[in-house]
């Protein structure tokens, strides 16, 4: 069992809080086998609303595959209680938003998609299904009178006891 965290960093302007939208989020990853090294050159979904029993144990997973090199059955779970979110104070450092309990595979590169929720800062509007597919995301927010955006992100995977 390998647990990986997924830490970001982005600029937030006049957000004070960027969160995934709940238990129905899809995580959008791609991984390597452990046994073999093969690459997936496909996106893949993981998310908490989407589960299968574990073969042995009374756990679940959230994401079950093949490698199609080595046939070797592989699984990711997603520790539910790590899922956090990146706030105007954590601009400038890397921080874990999700850690992934993952057995046989680890994942190797994520793209940040839709879903996404974005708390404007001072009382601001809370926009809901924020879309960062191209990197960045832009909007005004009525309540404060001020345009609001995210920007430059960037993710990377770690190991963690």
């Amino acid at each position: 069992m390998v647990k990986i965290a997924l830490r970001i960093r982005c600029r937030l302007d006049n957000v004070e809080e960027l969160r995934p939208c709940g238990p129905e989020f899809r995580w959008c990853l791609k991984f390597i086998c452990g046994n073999c090294g093969e690459k997936s050159e496909k996106w893949n979904y993981i998310s908490l609303d989407e589960s299968t029993p574990m073969q042995r144990g009374s756990g679940v997973n959230h994401f079950v595959s093949k490698c199609k090199m080595c046939m070797r059955e592989n699984t990711v779970t997603i520790i539910e209680d790590s899922i956090g979110s990146f706030t105007a104070d954590d601009q400038g450092q890397f921080k874990t938003i999700v850690v992934l309990d993952c057995r046989g595979i680890e994942p190797h590169d994520f793209s940040a998609r839709d879903g996404w929720i974005a708390k404007v800062a001072d009382g601001g509007t809370e926009f809901a299904d924020v879309d960062l597919s191209e990197g960045e995301w832009e909007d005004y927010c009525d309540k404060i009178m001020e345009p609001v955006g995210i920007y430059e992100i960037q993710h990377r995977f770690e190991r963690i006891k």
